[in-house]
């Protein structure tokens, strides 16, 4: 498959579906969806090591586009962070949408729904200095663009998985 993505802003769409997938995974645990999620971030992991020269292969991204269609849906309504759950999804399927040939989405889309799942987040959290999920996200993201500028790819893995860490760490509290 022929890398026709922007790398830059492929790999900041990455970085969010990375971070937020620390409170997506244990929310999915929650609701008996981890198998289906994580086929999702088996392709995500698959097309982000694709931004370091590996080439992109449809048998991870088909199963992780299709597991992820609507897995959304399957989130239960009465479940405190479905909305969290449905909009954070949605940088996963920019992601993946951007690698087709045909694509549609702008990998500036996801970072778009990173701050409105981020928003959506129920309670207020405890991360560094910030009370608000949405707060911490947009800090996130500034502090992405600049890793990723200075420091390259490795250096934006390394900050993604740190911050994926604090929004678990959120996630589990709010699960209890």
């Amino acid at each position: 498959m022929e890398k026709t993505f922007d790398t830059t802003g492929e790999a900041l769409c990455c970085a969010a579906s990375v971070r937020l997938g620390g409170a997506l995974r244990v929310l999915a645990a929650r609701a008996g969806l981890s198998d289906r999620y994580d086929t999702v971030m088996a392709g995500m992991e698959h097309l982000a090591a694709s931004l370091d020269g590996g080439e992109l292969d449809d048998a991870v991204l088909g199963p992780a586009f299709g597991a992820n269609w609507n897995l959304g849906t399957r989130y239960p309504d009465d479940l405190s962070g479905v909305e969290f759950f449905r909009s954070g999804l949605k940088i996963v399927f920019v992601a993946l949408v951007h690698t087709r040939p045909d694509r549609q989405a702008v990998p500036a889309e996801g970072l778009e729904f990173a701050l409105e799942a981020a928003e959506a987040w129920p309670s207020d959290v405890r991360i560094d200095s910030f009370t608000r999920l949405a707060d911490f996200e947009q800090a996130c993201q500034q502090e992405a663009e600049i890793r990723l500028r200075t420091d390259g790819l490795a250096a934006l893995w390394k900050l993604a998985e740190e911050r994926c860490e604090q929004y678990r760490g959120a996630a589990e509290l709010l699960v209890g």
